[in-house]
């Protein structure tokens, strides 16, 4: 059995077309890294861009930088390399401050979007049940700060949760846990069918596979860049709104850098034009230049050709697992493609241990309480090979 699986595993990456991308990576021998869905690897060309953005740009050009090197622009310059990965057009993607941050911005934006009197009743906000605990806390903190009521729904049973009362819908596109896809444009449209505004978390999507925002009628939308698009550990967040909404947008941490005229030192606040009114203080350059560089991988990258390679790959690593694995030993918790994002989580007994002898033995993928195993396939860099030895390692430690 593990013959055959060997010589499929060998035949898959000797056809793969995107095993050349590989090669765009730092990666440590003998190890499968499987926890891209936690902290991506390292992109190749990172530390040499780093060290003239330390060296040149900040020790030699100093505060020139800010124009000479189009630091200031930055944050939607780099937004809009992210935006097509995320089916959003140019002007809607600015990168700054955390997931978190920007989960809360979103919120309160998008419940002072109803303004208007027949709105006074929009006293609900829903979140994902399953939701990322951070995401969960900040829904709370925005629902207490605009007098609104925290309603966590299943996103199987949304359509329970909505009202005429919801303001609005914050969701996640893949299943932290599970690794479960949902379905953007069918829930977007339920929530656009009660008037709220929804707002998905995408950081275990974006990179991942195909996401299009502005053809499935998002309204807002956030995500980190350290997972699947390797920024780097605490890279900066980006936000998207629909360009539609920009203009009336309300955001509630407005600061000198989203301001009409930031260096006008004016007393009063007036919203910039556009993505920006979505910037707050200054921008974090060195890892947001970091996350520039990391980008560069992209480059020439069909996500079609990604998400094919991605439920392969974990399509053939479930094979593996129950073909090696008593089926008594272990259970796959995700779903099978396409409702799979680019993980795979499996649960066992004593996950916690089994997990430590799996990065000792140089398979690195992540443990989440009380009994998940995660593994995080990033198509760029994670061949057929490594997936048929993860199981392997999987099985001999279960053994």
């Amino acid at each position: 059995m593990s013959t055959d699986l060997a010589a499929r595993a060998k035949a898959a990456d000797a056809a793969d077309p995107l095993a050349h991308l590989r090669a765009r990576f730092s990666l440590p021998p003998d190890t499968v890294y499987l926890d891209g869905n936690s902290l991506g690897a390292l992109p190749a060309a990172v530390p040499d861009r780093i060290a003239d953005v330390v060296r040149r740009q900040w020790g030699t050009d100093l505060i020139r930088s800010w124009t000479d090197n189009g630091w200031w622009a930055a944050p939607e310059r780099i937004g809009d390399r992210i935006a097509p990965l995320i089916g959003a057009a140019p002007g809607q993607v600015v990168v700054g401050d955390s997931t978190s941050v920007n989960v809360f911005r979103a919120l309160v934006s998008a419940v002072r979007l109803h303004q208007r009197p027949q709105d006074n009743d929009r006293s609900e906000i829903v979140v994902d049940a399953t939701t990322f605990p951070t995401d969960g806390y900040v829904a709370e903190s925005a629902a207490k700060m605009t007098g609104r009521t925290l309603v966590p729904a299943h996103p199987r049973a949304l359509t329970d949760a909505l009202s005429h009362r919801t303001a609005a819908v914050l969701l996640n596109h893949v299943d932290f846990r599970t690794g479960e896809l949902w379905d953007m444009a069918a829930l977007t449209e339920l929530i656009h069918g009660v008037g709220a505004y929804a707002i998905w978390d995408l950081s275990h999507s974006a990179g991942a596979l195909p996401v299009d925002l502005d053809a499935g009628g998002v309204d807002l939308a956030v995500g980190c860049t350290y997972k699947y698009l390797n920024g780097g550990p605490g890279a900066p967040a980006y936000s998207y709104a629909r360009a539609e909404l920009l203009p009336r947008l309300e955001q509630p941490l407005p600061g000198w850098c989203s301001h009409r005229d930031p260096f006008g030192m004016e007393a009063g606040y007036r919203p910039a034009d556009g993505v920006t009114r979505l910037r707050t203080g200054t921008p974090e350059m060195i890892s947001l230049l970091t996350l520039d560089a990391a980008l560069d991988v992209w480059d020439g990258v069909d996500m079609a050709s990604v998400r094919a390679k991605s439920l392969a790959l974990t399509t053939f690593f479930v094979e593996c697992v129950r073909a090696l694995v008593p089926a008594d030993r272990i259970r796959v918790l995700t779903p099978d493609a396409p409702r799979r994002g680019s993980q795979v989580a499996l649960a066992c007994t004593d996950a916690e241990a089994v997990m430590t002898a799996l990065i000792e033995a140089r398979v690195i993928g992540d443990y989440r309480p009380p009994d998940v195993l995660r593994f995080g396939f990033a198509a760029p860099y994670v061949g057929f090979a490594d997936a048929l030895r993860a199981a392997e390692v999987i099985a001999e430690v279960l053994a």
